[in-house]
């Protein structure tokens, strides 16, 4: 008999991943493919959209076919900041522009000068000023260079949401991806922010629906439940809310160290926005309080200098073990020692070149640093919250020196790991089931470890 399944497309930038689970959330099947980028019409790398749109739907009638599993649901989770339009005739108007790509700063200029001043805005909108990763930025950039491509637009559609138009035909958005720092939202309004009135923005978007919205198909004659899709950082997060019942922050650790706070009500301050927080919001439209951190780059950086340094292999730090009396000897004469280049926070007066007896020492004095900042990040993602659970999940999750470092610098929080690989694909699936989960979720799903720190003192 076949398996009762949901299907998942979870669309990153690199690679492209299709899942399905069973009704009791484990992975039975995965497909996934890299699509090499292309270039808009300016040379700038972007999206292939065509050879996406024709992988997802051979991949999906493949494992509609299957009789080893019955296709019950089906959702998306990508990447936001990304717009897809379409015209009149429901037609992708490509291409489908990266959110890296630079834009006429002329342009940004005029629109901080007509909506600003930039911090009031910020603060309104949960977001930091960033061309086109605010991706409201997009249809202003459309409509004052390339008038003739905003005037085909129909419906703009945040690429989650796409993935699902190309199933059901129904152009809809939802909060995740509007609230992914698209400077469209006002989150003391709970509403579109005036500008995109003003600029007759909203005229080209969709409907508002919950996320977990779904629409009734009959795809190759199955009948399939599809989802609008949802934000990846917010599907990412969806687990940890449905099963923890007392307030937490989670560290999702990669190239980018995002804390989030889903229990924050206030609006950000001046203090914020100049410290890279920002909003994202929540399945039901709450906000979710963001601050951000190079970290993941930074560290890559500072493992090749570490390497070059003491001529050893650029992996040679996944060796090292936490040494509690090294860290101490560091502790006790404690001066900065490291100067960052990609983290937009202030270096400390650094005098002459660092000097470090053993790579081992030049490691810890590295974490001990990376880790304060960390910490920082994520105390301002707490704000006034009493929160005294942390989850940390991505590349650090796994850093035994990271956790402890974390674990002696915030004292009172208890600390719990996870391996949360499948996240932002297993969040598409829970919102588009009805199901409740329990405690013993995470334990069985996410392999979650509670940690118990070394360091007593």
């Amino acid at each position: 008999m076949a398996k009762d399944v949901i299907a998942i497309f979870d669309i990153g930038k690199t690679n492209k991943k299709f899942f399905l689970f069973d009704m009791d959330f484990k992975e039975v099947h995965r497909d996934y493919t890299y699509l090499e980028p292309i270039e808009d019409e300016d040379g700038h790398p972007t999206e292939n959209l065509i050879e996406l749109q024709h992988w997802i739907k051979d991949t999906f009638q493949s494992a509609l076919k299957s009789k080893k599993y019955n296709i019950k649901a089906l959702n998306f989770s990508s990447y936001g900041a990304s717009f897809v339009h379409v015209d009149d005739h429901g037609n992708a108007i490509p291409p489908l522009y990266n959110y890296t790509k630079p834009i006429d700063e002329g342009i940004i200029t005029k629109f901080y000068g007509n909506y600003g001043p930039e911090l009031k805005f910020s603060r309104e909108t949960g977001t930091t000023k960033e061309g086109l990763l605010n991706s409201g930025m997009q249809l202003y950039w459309l409509k004052q260079a390339k008038p003739e491509v905003f005037a085909k637009i129909r419906y703009a559609l945040h690429l989650p949401q796409y993935l699902s138009y190309l199933f059901t035909g129904t152009p809809l958005s939802e909060y995740t991806s509007i609230g992914c720092h698209t400077a469209m939202w006002d989150f003391e309004k709970q509403d579109y922010h005036e500008w995109v009135y003003l600029e007759g923005i909203h005229e080209k978007l969709p409907p508002i629906v919950d996320t977990g919205t779904s629409i009734n198909m009959n795809l190759l004659g199955h009948p399939v439940k599809v989802g609008i899709g949802i934000h990846d950082s917010s599907s990412a997060l969806l687990p940890y809310i449905r099963s923890i019942d007392k307030k937490f922050l989670l560290l999702s650790t990669g190239t980018w160290s995002i804390a989030l706070n889903p229990f924050s009500t206030e609006l950000l301050s001046d203090e914020d926005t100049n410290s890279n927080c920002i909003n994202y919001m929540r399945v039901n439209g709450g906000p979710v309080k963001a601050a951000r951190l190079f970290l993941g780059n930074e560290y890559n950086e500072k493992i090749k200098e570490l390497a070059q340094l003491f001529n050893v292999p650029e992996d040679y730090h996944k060796k090292v073990s936490f040494d509690p009396a090294l860290l101490q000897r560091i502790t006790d004469n404690f001066t900065p020692k490291f100067t960052w280049v990609s983290l937009n926070v202030e270096s400390k007066a650094i005098t002459g070149e660092p000097h470090f007896s053993s790579y081992e020492e030049a490691y810890h004095q590295l974490m001990l640093e990376l880790v304060d900042l960390q910490i920082e990040s994520i105390r301002r993602a707490i704000g006034k919250d009493t929160i005294t659970r942390l989850y940390v999940d991505g590349g650090f999750a796994n850093n035994q020196i990271f956790i402890e470092l974390l674990s002696r610098g915030l004292k009172g929080i208890k600390i719990r790991t996870t391996d949360a690989s499948l996240g932002s694909a297993l969040g598409a699936a829970l919102v588009i089931s009805n199901t409740k989960l329990d405690d013993k979720f995470l334990k069985k799903n996410y392999a979650l470890k509670k940690h118990r720190p070394l360091i007593t003192s």
